[in-house]
């Protein structure tokens, strides 16, 4: 159920997050919270709210791009557990949370959503995270 109008990322999700860049279907942001690294994909498909709205070849693209996501987020932080989810009850754009949770995190083992007020990173250690996942990332 995608829209004839073009795609463009929800400024919900523009102003909380920063650009990490592009797979062939999702665009990669980093959520701007310092207690977790945090992921976010967002496919490239206008109205798309569920990922049922996407095709069959595009749920399966998704899917690969989530995995291939989360094995870098925790290669790259080393983290106990990931939380992956697609909620969207606050921005209806499609998007998928892949959430690096460390024993020692601000709100473990609860949720991360409304449990702290977000940390903002130090402007060195997000371009290192942001580089770490461009290195490892099939972006285009």
């Amino acid at each position: 159920m995608t829209s004839t109008s073009p795609w463009s990322l929800h400024e919900q999700l523009a102003r909380d997050t920063a650009a990490i860049g592009d797979l062939p279907l999702a665009r990669v942001l980093l959520m701007n919270d310092a207690n977790y690294p945090w992921l976010i994909l967002v496919p490239r498909r206008a109205g798309a709210v569920e990922i049922l709205d996407l095709s069959e070849l595009e749920q399966a693209q998704l899917m690969g791009e989530i995995a291939r996501s989360a094995h870098v987020l925790k290669q790259t932080t080393n983290c106990d557990k990931l939380n992956i989810a697609a909620i969207g009850n606050v921005v209806p754009q499609l998007h998928i949370h892949i959430v690096a949770r460390r024993r020692d995190d601000a709100t473990w083992p609860r949720p991360v959503w409304g449990a702290a007020p977000p940390a903002h990173y130090d402007s060195a250690a997000q371009r290192r995270l942001i580089d770490a996942m461009r290195r490892q990332l099939p972006l285009g």
